[in-house]
């Protein structure tokens, strides 16, 4: 079932980003041979929001869409510091301290065995309100650890921002919520099949079969040798982004 967009705006930001991201070959369909996440799933469907660091036209476009959408969504000027996650979001947390004219600082998925808060680079935003940043999530796991990390070093964090959701994978709202954490979005695969219907990117064959994915992940991803819930990810100690 598709996510529900909170307004027109936030539709057309979706549809806006899915476009550029296709454009940029960010987008990746592979039904014959799907593929695995370090979280055990297995998906036809893959996004590398990477790509976007390289085309400057569609960076800013999505770091501008970005910033309005945390503006609209948190507040214009609540957040007081801006921290990416290792290492993705790392360049795409600072693109969108620079156009809310906040801090910049970002956090290391291990610490690097030194220093008063050697897990986080740049200062600590001890007492601030934070956003966190990454390019993507699956299932939320990484946005669930850097959270604790910035709230274990006094930081208030309650939002994280991803240009990309999957927005299938069972429980990421739910583990999430649990957190107190907020999570926004600029748009998910329901976003880019919907582009699909505007240009042939990809075969039919191949978009039914996303579709099949994406309308039962659990047991799409079962039926090809990957795990069948998040209850199985959660017994192995593996969670993705």
């Amino acid at each position: 079932m598709a996510l529900q967009h909170a307004s027109e705006w936030d539709r057309d930001a979706a549809l806006t980003t899915a476009r550029i991201l296709l454009e940029i070959k960010a987008v990746n369909f592979r039904p014959e041979e799907p593929y695995t996440f370090t979280s055990g799933w297995k998906s036809p469907v893959y996004i590398d929001c990477r790509r976007i660091i390289y085309f400057p036209r569609a960076r800013k476009t999505i770091c501008d869409l970005a910033a309005e959408k945390i503006g609209r969504h948190i507040g214009y000027e609540t957040i007081e510091a801006v921290v990416g996650g290792e290492t993705a979001g790392i360049p795409f947390a600072a693109w969108i301290a620079d156009r809310m004219m906040a801090p910049m600082a970002y956090v290391r998925k291990k610490p690097k065995g030194f220093g008063r808060n050697a897990q986080i680079e740049g200062d600590v935003p001890e007492g601030k309100r934070t956003l966190l940043v990454e390019d993507l999530t699956t299932d939320g796991g990484s946005k669930i650890r850097f959270a604790q990390v910035l709230r274990d070093a006094g930081a208030i964090c309650d939002d994280t921002f991803v240009v990309f959701f999957y927005g299938v994978f069972p429980g990421a709202f739910d583990t999430m919520k649990t957190m107190n954490l907020n999570l926004l979005h600029l748009c998910t695969w329901w976003d880019v099949l919907e582009v699909c219907r505007e240009r042939p990117y990809f075969s039919e064959e191949a978009l039914r079969e996303v579709r099949r994915f994406l309308e039962d992940p659990m047991s799409w991803s079962k039926a090809r040798g990957g795990i069948g819930s998040a209850e199985e990810a959660i017994s192995k100690g593996i969670t993705a982004g």
